[in-house]
């Protein structure tokens, strides 16, 4: 089983990217949670035209610029149109890539037992609220 990687998208209304999430990601990769291994700005504007932008090629995302990672490579063309169609003119998002520093050791359980990972995915915020309300209400 390869190393255990995951790509979260963030939407914006508008171009202000909050430097208090560059202040959140500093701090999960120096407990050494996660492992920063791509991060790519992309404004859409009113017309639909997209413009993508790496955190040194823009003055607003220097705090961005100041994380611990080797950044770079590995968010494509596609992947970037992909993030982009999450969002409407005037919107923007940030699309990150990490490897889950936690989730090795478990990885590497499952490639020793002779196991491999079929699947997985994040549950999206408003299905884990409901579940989390299920979960009280049963409890």
């Amino acid at each position: 089983m390869g190393q255990p990687l995951e790509y979260i998208i963030i939407g914006f209304d508008g171009n202000d990217f909050s430097g208090g999430i560059a202040t959140e990601l500093a701090k999960i990769i120096e407990s050494g949670l996660v492992r920063l291994v791509d991060i790519v700005f992309i404004s859409c504007g009113e017309d639909g035209s997209i413009v993508a932008m790496e955190v040194d090629e823009h003055e607003g995302l220097s705090m961005f610029a100041e994380l611990d990672g080797e950044v770079g490579g590995i968010i494509g063309p596609e992947d970037i149109e992909h993030a982009a169609a999450s969002v409407e003119g005037g919107q923007s998002v940030a699309l990150i890539v990490w490897e889950n520093l936690w989730a090795a050791p478990m990885a590497q359980a499952i490639t020793d037992a002779g196991g491999f990972l079929i699947e997985g995915a994040r549950i999206p915020d408003d299905l884990a609220e409901q579940a989390y309300d299920l979960l009280a209400e049963a409890g």
